[in-house]
């Protein structure tokens, strides 16, 4: 007979710490959506989401060619210094956050 992740009260013992690291995992990460000049095409989305990516603490990056924003997910407060040095380096400006 196999192990049951059940406890004795039946509940799930695996599914509540998947949801602890979970909830743990989503309240340590800081989404800040910023803008930027620019971008008008694929290139400049997989050109930023490249540069502003290999940072580190960066999590996620999502770039919105058309609205001119990029959405940065970092675990923790964000650098915008060195997401504005990125994008820079890029060929794009940061003009702010949004």
């Amino acid at each position: 007979m196999s192990e049951s992740c059940c406890t004795p009260d039946h509940s799930c013992s695996t599914n509540n710490a998947t949801a602890a690291t979970t909830a743990t995992a989503v309240a340590e990460s800081t989404v800040t959506v910023y803008r930027v000049s620019g971008m008008s095409c694929g290139h400049c989305r997989t050109a930023i989401t490249e540069a502003v990516g290999a940072l580190d603490g960066v999590r996620a990056v999502e770039v919105d060619v058309a609205g001119g924003l990029v959405t940065v997910t970092t675990g923790g407060a964000p650098d915008d210094a060195k997401l504005a040095e990125a994008i820079d380096d890029a060929g794009y400006e940061l003009t702010g956050r949004a």
